[in-house]
């Protein structure tokens, strides 16, 4: 392992933005965000796959009423994110170190206002579909995480995910499709997300890649279990 990769380590271990395995709060943090994380009773906005925290960290200065959190399993890549965060005095930016898969352990249920999926690895072969980020079986387990009526960000590059996505969530009764677009950088829509951009994205982007975009929430139900 490199030096330069042993510091940041070192340094995640040091930041109080860097929620991660060996920190007594990493333990404690399900359902806790609020009180013991930011201090204050703001929503909560989670990135998954922030990778280098670009796009959580651009949201946290657009939104300084909102709490975000970014989560990926790479530490040297959320060390980015951290240490901008904390260079700019970003007291409402965490990241989690974690496998997406494991997300229950460290939210509760309702504690999400809104999720950004932001160009997952797309797994293109028909027997990896249960690690697509956006497959029955993780849209399944956002679901609880999610406040009602809370909102689900997807944007990719990649066609045949989108387009699996885009199906899958118009079959599902609970969903409700709020916008899709396959080219939203040409679309009504592209000045919402403030011109913030993942590495990624700008890669993608400059390869005249065409960047997709899905915003969908879980429907409301009433007191008599029907869907609103």
């Amino acid at each position: 392992m490199s030096r330069k990769k042993l510091q940041r380590f070192k340094e995640n271990e040091e930041n109080r933005n860097v929620i991660q395995p060996g920190k007594e709060i990493f333990e404690q943090i399900k359902g806790n965000w609020n009180a013991h994380q930011f201090e204050n009773d703001h929503p909560i906005v989670v990135e998954l796959a922030c990778g280098r925290g670009e796009f959580t960290v651009g949201l946290a200065r657009e939104y300084p009423q909102n709490n975000f959190i970014g989560v990926d399993i790479k530490g040297a890549r959320i060390w980015k994110g951290s240490t901008i965060a904390i260079a700019e005095g970003l007291q409402n930016v965490a990241f989690l170190r974690t496998q997406i898969q494991l997300l229950e352990k460290f939210f509760d249920e309702g504690e999400i206002s809104e999720l950004w999926i932001t160009f997952p690895d797309p797994f293109p072969r028909d027997g990896d579909e249960k690690r697509r980020l956006t497959s029955p079986k993780f849209l399944d387990m956002y679901k609880p995480l999610i406040k009602k009526g809370g909102i689900v960000h997807f944007k990719t590059d990649n066609t045949g995910l989108f387009d699996y996505t885009l199906d899958l969530v118009r079959t599902r009764e609970d969903v409700e499709v709020l916008i899709s677009t396959h080219d939203f950088y040409a679309s009504e829509w592209k000045d919402e997300h403030h011109g913030i951009k993942t590495k990624y994205e700008k890669l993608f982007s400059e390869k005249g890649e065409k960047i997709k975009y899905l915003k969908f929430r879980f429907k409301l139900v009433d007191k008599d279990g029907d869907q609103k």
